[in-house]
Parts: structure tokens; sequence; C-alpha cells
């Protein structure tokens, strides 16, 4: 072997100035890293345990030879799991760093002057190792990391869906980083065919392209997405729909808070199921637009809301608009038949469908609004006492 390079057992020495350089290296650190310095006294402790057990690895192996092959990437096998949660990955960049660079400056001192450039060559081939050890070390925590959050956020999702608005929807919540956000909706469709398992993380992308907060989690078939950050759900729910499967992607009423997004979820869920006696339902659809629909499957929440907002309205303000909105639906919308039934001009009939328009936001002229407002119309006198009022 050439004298320049190293000779095992010529050096057994070495590892005795591991403690030494350990030292020195973590003096190092506290003059140069202020997030080290800001460390609590046990955390320092464990950061000098690993230099130490890094520069114990590169000095032991250097003096068995350095044999050929990766060197031992033991640095941080005396750290602690939770250590990785504390510092992080540019700062442990930071310590092996100068922990190398500890030793660099002390090879002179280490080994004969004919093989300062062999230990040298050493300490390179070791930092390389090191940095893919400590690459590995977060990689592993990352992946860890990502499978609770993805379980925790379809935990959270879940709690939405059933309305579970309590303390551990909270805890769960601030796990995640939502105890801030505001403008919350729901937005709901189908598992894309294919390649089921990447759909959540697809349609997190998505949201978070459109600078939206999102907890997503699949149902079954269902794809569901609680969109934050929202002021206008259903624009912001259209960069979401590549990213559902075929079929309606139905979107929910924006709510404050998630804390209140279970209104917003059922009102998606069901509209996902009724969007389909819908035949030219937009892609996506507020479930708003469904409430005929949404009545159709007994949901209670939409027959209150279309009476209130359709028959209410008609009947206790203004009932010849009432009157003439029924008698226009029941004859066909044929405006001379509804004319002659009730007796009045068809300028007086057309001026006061009009007037229905503007009252209830529903066209009788269109097909599609006049089949909303029967339906609305026929609860309203259903309704009679309203003593279903208080059920679901």
């Amino acid at each position: 072997m050439s004298p320049t390079q190293p000779v095992p057992g010529r050096h057994e020495g070495l590892t005795r100035r591991a403690g030494g350089l350990a030292t020195t290296a973590t003096r190092r650190m506290a003059r140069e890293h202020d997030w080290f310095r800001a460390l609590s006294a046990a955390d320092r402790s464990w950061v000098s345990l690993v230099a130490q057990a890094g520069i114990t690895a590169l000095l032991t192996w250097y003096a068995d030879g350095a044999p050929p092959g990766p060197p031992p990437g033991r640095m941080f096998a005396a750290a602690p799991r939770s250590l990785a949660a504390t510092i992080t990955l540019r700062q442990t960049l930071d310590l092996t760093r100068t922990a190398i660079a500890t030793v660099e400056d002390a090879v002179p001192e280490l080994v004969p002057e004919a093989e300062v450039v062999a230990l040298r060559e050493a300490v390179l081939r070791y930092s390389r190792d090191i940095a893919f050890a400590a690459a590995d070390v977060y990689a592993r925590a990352a992946e860890q990391r990502g499978g609770w959050d993805a379980r925790l956020e379809s935990l959270v999702v879940h709690a939405v869906v059933r309305g579970e608005a309590n303390d551990t929807l909270a805890s769960r919540a601030a796990e995640l980083g939502w105890e801030d956000v505001n403008g919350v909706a729901v937005v709901a469709g189908t598992v894309p065919e294919g390649n089921p398992g990447r759909a959540p993380g697809a349609l997190r992308e998505a949201a978070r392209r459109g600078g939206h907060p999102s907890l997503v989690a699949a149902q079954g078939p269902r794809l569901v997405c609680v969109l934050g950050g929202t002021t206008d759900p259903l624009t912001d729910a259209a960069s979401l729909v590549p990213a559902f499967g075929p079929g309606p992607v139905v979107v929910g009423p924006r709510v404050p808070h998630l804390f209140a997004a279970g209104r917003s979820a059922r009102a998606a869920l069901s509209g996902v199921d009724a969007a389909l006696a819908w035949t030219g339902a937009p892609r996506p659809v507020a479930a708003d637009e469904l409430l005929a629909e949404r009545a159709l499957l007994g949901e209670a929440p939409a027959r209150r809301a279309l009476v209130d907002r359709v028959y209410t309205p008609l009947h206790e303000q203004h009932p010849a608009l009432l009157e003439t909105a029924q008698a226009y639906l029941d004859h066909g919308r044929v405006l001379e038949a509804t004319a002659r039934l009730l007796f009045l001009h068809p300028n007086t009939v057309r001026y006061r469908l009009r007037r229905v328009g503007e009252t209830v936001g529903l066209d009788p002229h269109t097909a599609r609004d006049a089949w909303v407002l029967q339906v609305a119309l026929a609860l309203g006198r259903m309704s009679g006492s309203r003593t279903w009022r208080g059920t679901r």
C-alpha cells in the first residue's frame, strides 16, 4: 500500500480525538448559528452527541484503512427520532458542514504530513455519505408525517360530513393549520376512474394552485374537498373539476369557518345524488341550484329553502302574482289561456310574470325555472300549517 494511504491499525489513537473535536465543533456551531443557540439544553446536548458520533465514525473508518465502498453513515443513529422535528434539514446540513469543517481544520494535527491528502479525501467521501444519510432521515420522517397527516385529514373531513363541530375537530384542525381559515365551502363529486388512489393528491394540488387550503378525502365512490379561503366557491371550484371523476360536481354554500361546514357538506353530497335528475346541470353546479331535485329526494332543508325563497314571498306579499304564476304553469305556460282564465289582458299577465321573476329570481318563461317554480309552489301548498318545518 502507498505510504500516502491510510494503513489499518496505524491510527488507533485517532478515535480518542473525536471527543475533543466534537466539543470544538459544538462551540463553533454556537458561534456561527443562531438556531443552535436558541435550542433547549437537551436538544443542544443531542446535537453535540450527533456531532461526536459522526466524527468518531469518520476517524474509526479512516483508522481501519478507509476501505472501499460507502463509508459508514452512523452519524444520525445516536439521535432520537423527535430531533428531526426539532431541527430542520437546513440546520442539519449546517451541523454536518460545521463538524466536517472542524475535522478538516484539524487534519494536519491528526496524521503525518504524508497522509494529509489521504485524510482530506476520506473526509470528502465521508461528507458525501453524511449528506445522503441526512436526506434519508428527513425523507423517512416526511413520509411518516405525510401518512399521519393524510389520516388526520381524512378524519377531519369525515367529521365535517357528519356535522361534528366539537373539541376533537378543533384539535385536529389546529394540527392541520386550519384554526384560522375562513370562508369555507365543500365541493363533492365522484372518484376518478383508473387510479383512484391518486385522486386526493391531485385534488389537493389543484386547490393549492388556486391559492386555497383544502382538506380532501374519499368516501367510497365520493370525493369530498373542503375548500378554504374562498369568497366565490362556484368560481373557485371550476379549477378543481378535472380532478374529479365523471358525473356531477356540486358546490355547497359558503360558510364562515370549518365548524359550520357540515351544512355545506350535506348540501353538496345531497346535490351529487340529486343532480342526476337535471340532465343539463352545469359542472360544477351550486347545491342551491338543485333545491328542487334535493327536495324530491326528501331533503327537509331543501324543501324549507324552496318554500321560504319562492312560495312564502309570493303568498304573503304578492298573492296576485302567486295566482298568476300558478295559472300560467297549470295551463302549459300559454299566455293567452292564462289571460282568459284570469280575465286579464295578456300584457297584464306579462307584467305579473316579470314581477314574479324579480321577486323570487325565477323566470316562469324558461323551462328550468318554470319547473323549479312549480315544485316550490306545490311544496308551499302542501306545507299547510308547516308542522314539518321542525323535522329533518
